[in-house]
């Protein structure tokens, strides 16, 4: 699946949500805290999923950067000979 056939199913489901929740407020009174905080988490939902829908077209948009080929040879040795072994400590001391 696609990312934006995704989103649409997600917008579907929060369509759904929606309706469900506009139900639920008619049967339970929309005066009570619990279905206000309802109401409002599937506000900030569709706010979610409308930014995740512009940064996917814009990331869609964008032009991926340059692919950079890495040698499979093997680097200088003598490119570490003043380095301390990651870890291990400097070679002429001992630890604690």
């Amino acid at each position: 699946m696609s990312v934006h056939d995704d989103l649409t199913t997600v917008q579907r489901s929060l369509d759904d949500l929606q309706r469900s929740v506009g139900r639920l407020e008619q049967q339970l009174g929309g005066g009570g805290l619990e279905i206000r905080r309802v109401r409002l988490d599937a506000d900030h939902l569709r706010e979610s999923v409308a930014l995740l829908r512009e940064a996917a077209a814009a990331q869609g948009t964008a032009r991926r950067p340059d692919l950079v080929t890495i040698s499979d040879t093997p680097y200088d040795v003598t490119l570490w000979t003043d380095s301390d072994d990651e870890g291990l400590g400097a070679r002429d001391r001992h630890a604690p």
